[in-house]
């Protein structure tokens, strides 16, 4: 690791070790602070040298562990909620009402970190009224495989009816590492981040979908034409874009260049940022290439002595985990210096990273701003919406809040 890289290490594990103190003694763990007065005044926009502070709202309550965030072209949101519901908020802005959406989900198996988790709004909505979750699976009481199921919500939406199930197949244990972040390409096709649900020869084997990401076209489920594997014997290697992953919580695309980008649990250290490269393995093995048995977390997140040519993260925690989770790009001007930069919630940190990138994917510097620190309790989702603003989800299990995030 070279001088600069651990001076990052070093100083992001500093940060993130003040950033975890008590919250404040006028303040439980996950209330949204009041209103201030400067909040109501006219914002100025910054400059693009500068960092704006932040404005955390709350635009809506009474979830109960928010997975994601979708987006509907009337302005309405769509979130799933782990323990197998779907909420349906009648605004992206503060004070929207939430209604709970009629589906039948009675097959989900919501166990440990399984349940409905990732989702995607399909881009052609308005024609279609179709919208995509990723779910644990289970038949007759006993857990069968994690799969994304496609739905189509009604007009009034109040309903979502089953369409089809797109995918299939992937591994499920005890709800362990369960994974499953979907994410829409620039072209369209569907970009998958799974957990290896903590069984050890799973992120190695191509021909096992957990531990990776995969690539697979959003209307059919079919394999990408382009992925790496495509001309493998075995269908299941043919949606493998990498391997060697332990847990992906967190798939962002960025704006314009298309690089991909996940957040990944480490086990006691090194979560990781990772640039996703087609083909490439990222070095996670807690079989050891087979000579061991059970689900060995102390060999390290990216094994470079076993495999040579894995792929090194972008960014560690280092010594301590932030239980990273979503990913997603800041976009546009009013962000100032954050334009561009990437943002990772923290489950266990509870708090937010922005990562600032060279074009290359590098990671330049990192920030924890401090609106987030301890204020909210754990974070999980996190999307930019259509109107350039970031949208977290918190996730502490009870009276969950959907939080609106804009310069101030």
């Amino acid at each position: 690791m070279t001088f600069r890289a651990k001076f990052l290490v070093l100083a992001v594990t500093m940060a993130a070790l003040t950033a975890c103190t008590d919250a404040p003694a006028d303040r439980e763990v996950g209330e949204v602070p009041p209103p201030q007065d400067e909040q109501s005044a006219t914002p100025t926009p910054p400059s693009s040298t500068e960092t704006p502070a932040l404005l955390v709202e709350q635009v809506g309550g009474g979830l109960e562990h928010g997975w994601d965030v979708g987006f509907l072209p009337d302005g309405k949101v769509l979130i799933t909620e782990r323990p197998a519901r779907i909420s349906l908020l009648s605004s992206a802005k503060p004070g929207a009402e939430v209604s709970q959406v009629k589906a039948d989900l009675s097959d989900v198996y919501v166990n440990g970190e399984g349940g409905l988790m990732g989702m995607v709004v399909h881009p052609d909505f308005e024609q279609t009224r179709r919208f995509t979750t990723c779910q644990t699976h289970t038949e007759n009481g006993d857990p069968q495989d994690i799969r994304l199921v496609t739905w189509r919500l009604a007009e009034d939406g109040k309903i979502a009816t089953r369409e089809k199930e797109l995918l299939t197949g992937l591994p499920l244990s005890t709800g362990r590492h369960s994974g499953c972040r979907p994410t829409i390409g620039a072209d369209g096709v569907l970009v998958l981040g799974t957990g290896d649900t903590a069984q050890g020869n799973i992120p190695q084997d191509k021909t096992n979908l957990g531990g990776k990401v995969l690539r697979l076209d959003l209307n059919t489920g079919e394999p990408a034409p382009d992925n790496p594997f495509i001309d493998a014997k075995n269908k299941n290697e043919r949606y493998v874009y990498s391997f060697g992953h332990r847990n992906i919580q967190g798939v962002a695309i960025r704006p314009n260049g298309g690089q991909i980008f996940t957040a990944e649990h480490g086990p006691s250290s090194n979560d990781e940022v990772n640039l996703i490269q087609a083909g490439k393995n990222y070095g996670w093995d807690p079989s050891q290439g087979g000579q061991v048995g059970g689900y060995d977390e102390s060999v390290p997140m990216t094994d470079l002595q076993r495999f040579p040519d894995a792929v090194p993260a972008k960014w560690q925690s280092g010594e301590t985990t932030e239980a990273v989770c979503a990913a997603t790009f800041l976009a546009g001007d009013q962000w100032g210096a954050l334009n561009g930069a990437l943002v990772v919630t923290a489950l266990k940190g509870a708090k937010v990273l922005l990562l600032k990138l060279t074009e290359a994917g590098d990671v330049d510097s990192v920030s924890i701003p401090k609106e987030f620190n301890n204020r909210f309790g754990r974070l999980r989702a996190a999307r930019s919406g259509p109107d350039g603003a970031l949208y977290i989800t918190t996730t502490n299990g009870t009276d969950d809040k959907l939080l609106r995030v804009t310069p101030r």
